[in-house]
């Protein structure tokens, strides 16, 4: 090998370019963490109600390391999106000197019970909220689904002026919803936005000039639906109410002058009375 010129040239053109590759990848990174490149601005840009400029400064501070081509954009977009109202993070680099954030807030659709807050798409998360949110109930698996009925039952029931305070999913796939005079309206397990069309159609016709709201609705019947009203219950147990002097003297109904042997006695009057009296005195 070592009498063949070619062989020899090709080896330490080989050699030669490894070296020079070597020598250059060592030079660009002393370069490149020369302080030279500083990251002087980091804009975070969104839509932004609950993220706030201290909690931007305060990541900034504590991960943002290096400078414009050594700091780790995988951790710093780690980082923003620990913040509790954070949904999604994008992180660029933008020449010569700043780091551009994206950051997606949640948007809130209702509290889960009362351990959490669930957004637009379905999703739970852990954010202070003082707003006036309806609250899901139901499996922990069923947050989307309680979600995608909510903006169909809170339309379908919008045409007689109320809204969902409530909706709740039980164990037994059973739904129902609470609006916000607060009735209370089960929808069963089936045909549930069928059930409630139907119902508000009659509502708007029948029930909403009535004095008193529904307390209680039952769609769950194939071919109609049961109400309660509070009105209607006090009238009914008004109707059915016995008066206090019949449960006192539950026996001054009954006839007072029967003889032992059950024949009835023939009330006298006072006036028949003296007058058989002087009848008697005459003769």
């Amino acid at each position: 090998m070592w009498d063949k010129p070619n062989i020899l040239n090709w080896i330490a053109n080989v050699l030669f370019a490894i070296s020079f590759l070597l020598f250059l990848y060592g030079t660009l990174f002393e370069v490149v963490h020369l302080p030279i490149f500083p990251l002087n601005e980091v804009r975070v840009e969104g839509d932004l109600k609950h993220v706030t400029r201290e909690q931007v400064k305060m990541i900034s501070s504590r991960y943002l390391q290096g400078n414009f081509f050594t700091v780790n954009l995988v951790k710093t977009r780690q980082a923003f999106e620990k913040l509790p109202w954070a949904r999604n993070v994008s992180v660029r680099r933008r020449w010569p000197n700043r780091l551009e954030v994206v950051i997606e807030e949640h948007q809130e659709l209702a509290r889960w019970g009362n351990i959490a807050l669930v957004n637009t798409h379905g999703e739970l998360f852990h954010g202070a909220s003082d707003s006036d949110l309806p609250v899901f109930y139901g499996p922990g698996n069923g947050v989307k689904e309680v979600a995608e009925h909510y903006g169909s039952f809170n339309n379908l029931i919008s045409p007689v002026k109320m809204s969902l305070t409530e909706v709740t999913l039980t164990p037994r796939r059973s739904w129902q919803i609470t609006t916000s005079t607060g009735m209370v309206i089960s929808l069963g397990r089936e045909e549930m936005d069928q059930r409630l069309a139907r119902f508000v159609k009659v509502y708007s016709k029948t029930y909403a000039g009535m004095k008193g709201d529904l307390s209680y609705v039952d769609l769950r019947y194939p071919s109609g639906f049961a109400v309660r009203s509070p009105m209607a219950l006090a009238a009914f147990k008004a109707a059915s109410a016995v008066p206090e002097s019949k449960v006192l003297n539950p026996n001054k109904a009954k006839d007072a002058s029967v003889k032992k042997d059950g024949s009835k006695k023939v009330p006298v009057k006072k006036e028949q009375v003296k007058k058989d009296v002087l009848k008697k005195t005459k003769a």
